[in-house]
């Protein structure tokens, strides 16, 4: 059978055409959605956070209902990973909810620890505290620190104000701001080892 180059482009309108009344006229189910099946990110509310695992500090998106988690994804609004995440950041999911691998249901994991530990000189376990006395026990260890260790003047007698004993790390994912004022605060205390990470 031989068709002209005109009648294949009218058999395909036609068809076309058929096929959009069809999909119109609501008889088919083609493109119908389940209206009973709830989207894992229905209802849900977000929130930016960051990743946990090492110095990169990639941006997340975290999806919670009811207070629970129930997604966590890259952020593509995020300077330093602009949403994509390696291995570990895409399992971050996991230090909040695990699968049960017997009944395959999520569960929450119960080795997540929520609050400030302490392990106390001498003692063999951890001991929970509150956030108000894990910054009260470390303000009082500087301090402490920086009073045994403070040298006023050096020895040639130049007034140099300074503790030899502490030192300050930051990482490589914060900002120049934020760099900034941490530098600000270790010398205010007086702390002369310092760096970051900002050259990763």
């Amino acid at each position: 059978m031989e068709i002209s180059r005109r009648g294949l482009l009218k058999a395909t309108s036609a068809a076309l055409a058929g096929s959009v009344a069809f999909e119109l006229s609501g008889q088919s189910t083609a493109f119908a959605m389940d209206t009973q099946k709830q989207w894992k990110l229905e209802d849900t509310e977000e929130y930016t956070s960051i990743c946990c695992y090492c110095a990169c500090g990639c941006g997340l998106v975290c999806s919670t209902r009811d207070g629970k988690l129930v997604h966590v994804e890259g952020d593509p609004e995020h300077f330093v990973s602009e949403g994509g995440l390696c291995p570990k950041g895409a399992a971050e999911f996991q230090t909040d909810m695990l699968v049960n691998p017997e009944t395959r249901e999520l569960e929450e994991n119960e080795s997540r620890i929520m609050t400030p530990m302490v392990r106390r000189p001498g003692s063999d376990h951890w001991d929970q505290i509150s956030w108000d006395d894990a910054v009260d026990e470390i303000a009082r260890h500087i301090k402490d620190t920086r009073d045994a260790t403070f040298e006023e003047t050096n020895d040639a007698g130049v007034t140099v104000n300074r503790t030899p004993a502490i030192g300050a790390l930051g990482g490589s994912s914060m900002t120049i701001e934020e760099e900034y004022f941490i530098v600000k605060m270790m010398r205010e205390i007086g702390a002369i080892t310092l760096d970051n990470q900002a050259r990763v």
